[in-house]
Parts: C-alpha cells; structure tokens; sequence
C-alpha cells in the first residue's frame, strides 16, 4: 500500500508540473501572435503634391512665433527688474538724503552745544577772575586795616604810657635838672635806644607771628578754593566725557541699522 500511494503522488506531481508547462508554452505563443505596433510615415493620397517649401515655411513661422514670445518675456522681465533697481535706487538715494540731513541736524547741535559749553567756559572764567580780584582786594584791605589798627593800637599804648598828666614834683624835678650841670648820661640814652629797639623787635615779632598765622589760613582756603574747583573742572570734564560717547554710540547704532537696511 504504501509503495502505492508513493507511485500515486509522483504521478500526480508529475501530471500537474506538464499542465503548468503547458499554459506556459500557451502562454508565450499567444504574446508572441499579438501584433506590435509600428510606426509608419503617413500616407499620401496619391494624385497630390506635397508641398516642402509650404511646411517649412509654416515651420519657420511658428519658430519665429514661439521666438517673439520668448523675447517679449524675456524684455518684459528685463523691464520689471528695471523698474525694481529704479526704485532701489530712489529709496537708497532718498534715505542718503535723510542720514545726510540728520548729520547736518545733528552737527549743528553739536555745534551750538559746543558754543553753549565755551560760552559757559568763558562765562566762568570771568567770574572766577571776578572773584579772584574781590577777594585779593579784600585781602589787602584786611592786611591793611590789620596794620593800620596793630598801629594805632601801638599809638594808643604809647600814648598811655606817654601822655600821663605831670606832676607838680615832676615839674619841679625838671626844672631843678634843666638847672644843674649836665651830666653825662650817654650811657643811659643806650640803654634806652636798646630796650625801644628790643621792644620794636618784639613788637615785630609779634606782628609777624600774627601776620604769619593770618597768610596760612587764607592759604589753606585758597588751596581748599582750588581743590574744590578742580574736581569740579574733573566732574564737568567726565560728563562730556559721558555725553560724547552716548552721542558716538547712538551715531555707531544708526549707522549699523542704515547699513543694514
């Protein structure tokens, strides 16, 4: 049985791989009877003549049509393109025009804050020269009220030692002195001319002490005078200083957008 059933498959395998070869053969003969096409030059009807010169011509003029066309486009591609630079131009020349006329605005102002700032300058000099001058005058006048009122206070002391009433005895004394000999009292008159003249030196010494200490404190405020005035020009110098530079870096700005643009 099972040798049966072997002889029995391989049959049927058999069979079924000859019915494919089958419909393939079929298959390929049926593609092979179908007809191709071929290209094939269109026929003439016979008795007309075919005229070359009428179909080149006729050629010629759609060549020439299609031709034109292309030209048109192209010129009218040209012209839009024209038109384009034309208004890039205008634009560009009218913003020059606008940056020329901020630059003109803006020095202008630059010129006038110049002129404000040595207007100033100068203003101040003339006070400052002002003051100056007041002050030395009222200086000297101090110094010399100073002295005049150390002299007449020296004046009034001698005139109090010195302007003492006489006395009936000291009367008396004199006359009996005018009345006998003279001695010699050279000696007495040295001593004397030795203590005014110390007394002057010291007097002077007081005086130029005073004086001294007078000139070191108008001194030390002149200097405090000068310092303030100083870090004052040092301040006003920084904020131009601080103004000149905004100003550049908004000028550097704007000139970066322009570019830009």
């Amino acid at each position: 049985n099972q040798s049966q059933n072997q002889s029995q498959y391989k049959s049927q395998s058999q069979s079924q791989s000859l019915s494919l070869s089958l419909k393939h053969a079929e298959a390929v003969e049926e593609e092979e009877e179908k007809p191709k096409f071929k290209p094939t030059a269109p026929k003439i009807p016979d008795g007309e003549k075919v005229d070359f010169d009428d179909i080149q011509k006729k050629r010629q003029n759609k060549d020439l049509v299609e031709l034109q066309g292309l030209i048109d486009a192209h010129f009218e591609c040209r012209k839009k393109e024209e038109e384009e630079l034309i208004a890039l131009k205008e634009r560009i020349e009218k913003r020059r025009a606008e940056r020329a006329e901020q630059q003109r605005v803006r020095a202008e102002k630059e010129k006038e804050r110049q002129a404000r700032r040595e207007e100033e300058r100068r203003s101040k000099e003339e006070s400052d020269a002002k003051k100056k001058a007041d002050e030395e005058a009222k200086k000297k006048s101090a110094l010399s009220s100073m002295g005049s009122t150390y002299s007449s206070h020296l004046q009034r002391a001698d005139q109090k030692r010195g302007g003492k009433k006489e006395t009936e005895r000291e009367k008396k004394k004199k006359i009996l002195a005018a009345r006998r000999k003279p001695l010699n009292i050279d000696h007495l008159n040295e001593d004397k001319l030795k203590y005014e003249s110390r007394l002057a030196h010291s007097r002077f010494v007081i005086f130029t002490f005073s004086l001294t200490k007078l000139f070191i404190f108008i001194f030390s405020l002149c200097l405090c005078r000068d310092k303030i005035n100083e870090l004052h020009e040092w301040m006003t110098q920084l904020e131009s200083e601080k103004f000149d530079h905004m100003e550049r870096l908004k000028r550097q700005k704007y000139e970066v957008r322009a570019h830009v643009m």
